[in-house]
């Protein structure tokens, strides 16, 4: 009797699904299309000015790390430019419904990838791949809620996912600065 019941409504629910999915979508409002660009935007200046960084330092200085100070254990130049690649393609895989490794997991990036053209190309491809999260981003999905990388039982908002590129990319920017400066190098965005 109950299979008689439910028999009919899992019909109806999966007929309903078909046809809302084989329905002609509706082009996206300018509104969104401009909320992705804004977003594209603001990544596009934060990959102009960290790549530009990445690449002016030299081969040589990739393994510096202050040790004047409260520096012990600090990334190299190298493996804060690998961390936030890293971290980049993390938020972006989530964008993109794409597996993301494990909390924590190799957060500096590919042990690897030691050398300058190595390191270089990995955050270039971070940044490519980011791109292509953000372009997912609608205004009707902004909301919409994602696992969190940093956190196995949290959740995330997309536009914060999306928010979160720029702001830890330049968290680590600023120490590499520092770095690129104690070196005697003026980073690109600063001549």
């Amino acid at each position: 009797m109950i299979t008689t019941r439910i028999l009919p409504a899992v019909l109806l629910c999966a007929s309903a699904f078909i046809v809302s999915s084989c329905a002609p979508k509706a082009p996206e409002t300018s509104s969104s299309v401009q909320a992705q660009k804004v977003f594209d935007q603001t990544l596009t200046n934060t990959e102009k000015e960290f790549v530009s960084l990445v690449g002016a330092m030299p081969e040589d200085k990739f393994g510096f790390a202050p040790t004047a100070g409260k520096f012990d254990g600090v990334r190299t130049f190298g493996q804060q430019a690998k961390h936030a690649a890293f971290v980049l393609n993390e938020l972006s895989a989530v964008l993109l419904g794409e597996s993301t490794p494990p909390t924590g997991a190799h957060e500096n990036g590919p042990d690897e990838l030691t050398g300058k053209d190595q390191i270089l190309q990995y955050v270039k491809d971070a940044f490519a791949h980011a791109h292509r999260g953000v372009a997912t981003i609608t205004n009707d999905n902004l909301l919409e809620q994602t696992v969190d990388p940093f956190n196995a039982k949290g959740k995330r908002a997309r536009v914060d996912t999306v928010g979160v590129m720029s702001s830890h990319t330049f968290d680590h920017y600023g120490q590499m600065v520092v770095y690129a400066r104690m070196n005697g190098i003026v980073p690109p965005a600063s001549q």
